[in-house]
């Protein structure tokens, strides 16, 4: 069974290609358009499908339109109210529910061949939640928990699954009570891009004192039937707002401490109640809510679930997923657990090398690109490092990576200075899986996806302080050298060089653009911005002979 999962309604175009049950492919349309979040999540921009990354998709398969079964569409119209019932000031949301009614057509226009009859409307959290579910390893009975800003007419589902498939649904939260519209609108107050920067509010919130927490709770709490109350926040009788490039003040840092732990209470309240609904020993989350890795943390040390699973791909994007994982498990396949993030774009040796001629770049193939990576860290340098197929979901976990030495504590400033972001957010620990338990604690481990954050013990802080964020802590990624054996060659060789099982690891771009995604958009970021080292495949393009070249074509410039 063939099934293409489209996401495009809201924010986070993407689409995802699961064959028999398998994921073969799954990619965010701003990787292709170059606009970050691939568009604003406004009624106007509704039509605009994922056409590029579900061209794409079909293509790696060796796929045309007409050869799918079924398109699985994220969002369900006849499921929806108008947006004045549920309580919504969104006076132009009618005209994103026709374009939702008039989806196949438009993506039958948009896939020439493919018959609109085989489009599939699949309900917004039952999508998020079989992204969780179905996608989550040793999951076969789970219990699942979805939150975002707002499906159809919800805004929270807590669900089961009880073997291969299907999702049994236990609760949902109805609009307009909802955590992510809440987030959304403290983003919007602290001067930050609403619907796009609520991890700026995570990370400013480890300045803060929760001192308005008090007055938070009357507003937002759960109740004890499974929801919760989330919305009505008087937000400027709490603190001014801040307007956009305006400097934070300690109660703008305040109020986003107290929302981030009213937040985390919450949901530590719709764990439990869930988890006395099922008594499983396994919880899966998705939706944009589940970014929240702080949150994550406290429900994964604090819940009464034994294993918390995180869709690394948590937000819209990670729908088109879980909508074909869910078409293809009510079709009687069984689905198979996705096999990492990196399901997206990838490029043969022999294809970087002809991006690097075609650009006339100076560049060299030493006998192992991890061995002369780790030594331009250890020298202090920063490197692009361009790897394999591209990340599916926001983080970077070593495929389309920033990394810099964790020892130096000017590493912080330097890297936040070369993406062009606010000198608040902390940078992240790309660390050996066998290593992670002496250095990082309270968190679960392993932790591949960056979606916890752990305390860091009190003995590596000052030998990493680069990673260590203001209240103690770090979002790991744990290396495993089976799944990642090139990136745990990188950290090998870092480590005997310089002691230290740990190197920074951030996305490669800069403020504001999608993550870098094909070779060119690699080049374009190093070139136009202070790196050191581009790592692109085997080859390595070094800054200084990156300009010093003569224009005119070039080959390697050094073969060592």
């Amino acid at each position: 069974m063939r099934v293409l999962g489209i996401n495009a309604l809201f924010h986070d175009p993407a689409a995802a290609l699961v064959i028999d049950g398998r994921v073969v492919a799954a990619a965010e349309e701003e990787r292709f358009s170059r606009r970050k979040h691939g568009k604003r999540p406004l009624p106007f921009s509704a039509w605009e499908l994922p056409e590029k990354s579900a061209a794409w998709c079909l293509e790696q398969a060796g796929l045309r339109p007409q050869d799918l079964d079924a398109v699985a569409y994220s969002y369900d119209p006849a499921l929806a109210r108008p947006a004045g019932e549920l309580g919504l000031d969104d006076p132009w949301d009618h005209l994103r529910q026709l374009y939702a009614r008039e989806a196949p057509g438009f993506i039958a226009e948009a896939l020439p061949g493919l018959d609109p009859a085989a489009v599939r409307f699949v309900p917004h959290h039952l999508a998020h939640a079989a992204s969780g579910a179905f996608a989550a390893p040793d999951a076969e009975h789970c219990s699942v928990l979805v939150l975002d800003g707002r499906g159809e007419s919800a805004s929270h589902l807590a669900a089961r699954r009880n073997g291969a498939g299907d999702l049994e649904p236990l609760h949902a939260q109805q609009l307009p009570h909802s955590l992510g519209l809440v987030y959304e609108e403290l983003t919007e107050h602290l001067g930050f891009l609403r619907s796009s920067d609520e991890y700026k509010v995570m990370a400013l919130a480890s300045h803060g004192r929760p001192r308005m927490l008090p007055e938070l709770r009357r507003h937002v709490h759960a109740t004890d039937d499974g929801g919760f109350r989330a919305t009505g926040v008087p937000w400027a009788e709490l603190c001014p707002p801040r307007r956009p490039g305006q400097a934070w003040g300690q109660e703008h840092a305040d109020l986003a401490a107290s929302a981030q732990l009213c937040l985390e209470e919450t949901l530590l309240e719709l764990v439990r109640w869930l988890h006395g609904r099922t008594h499983d020993q396994v919880l899966t989350m998705a939706g944009g809510v589940a970014l929240n890795c702080v949150a994550n943390s406290r429900i994964a040390r604090e819940g009464p679930f034994s294993r918390v699973w995180v869709q690394p791909a948590a937000g819209d994007a990670g729908t088109a997923l879980g909508a074909a994982l869910l078409l293809s498990a009510r079709g009687g396949v069984p689905t198979v657990p996705m096999p990492g993030a990196d399901l997206g774009r990838g490029w043969s040796e022999a294809e970087l090398e002809a991006w690097l001629k075609t650009a006339a770049v100076p560049y060299e193939r030493p006998p192992d690109i991890a061995v002369t990576v780790a030594q331009a860290l250890a020298d202090d340098a920063i490197v692009a490092w361009f790897q394999g197929r591209s990340e599916y979901g926001p983080r970077a976990l070593g495929h389309r990576s920033l990394l810099a030495h964790p020892g130096k504590s000017g590493n912080l400033e330097r890297l936040n200075d070369v993406k062009g972001r606010e000198q608040f957010r902390p940078v992240a620990p790309m660390v050996l899986a066998d290593r992670a338990e002496a250095i990082f604690h309270d968190g679960p481990l392993p932790s591949p996806y960056m979606l916890f954050v752990h305390r860091v013990d009190e003995e590596w802080r000052d030998r990493i302080p680069a990673v260590v964020h203001v209240d103690g802590t770090a979002r790991i990624q744990t290396v495993d050298p089976a799944a990642e054996p090139l990136a745990a060659r990188m950290l090998t060789a870092f480590e005997r060089l310089t002691g230290l099982p740990v190197v920074v690891n951030t996305s490669l771009n800069t403020a504001g653009r999608p993550m870098v995604d094909d070779p060119r958009d690699a080049l374009e970021c190093f070139g136009s911005s202070p790196v050191d080292l581009l790592a692109i495949g085997p080859f390595a393009v070094r800054r200084g002979a990156f300009f010093a070249a003569p224009a005119g074509p070039a080959g390697p410039a050094v073969s060592a």
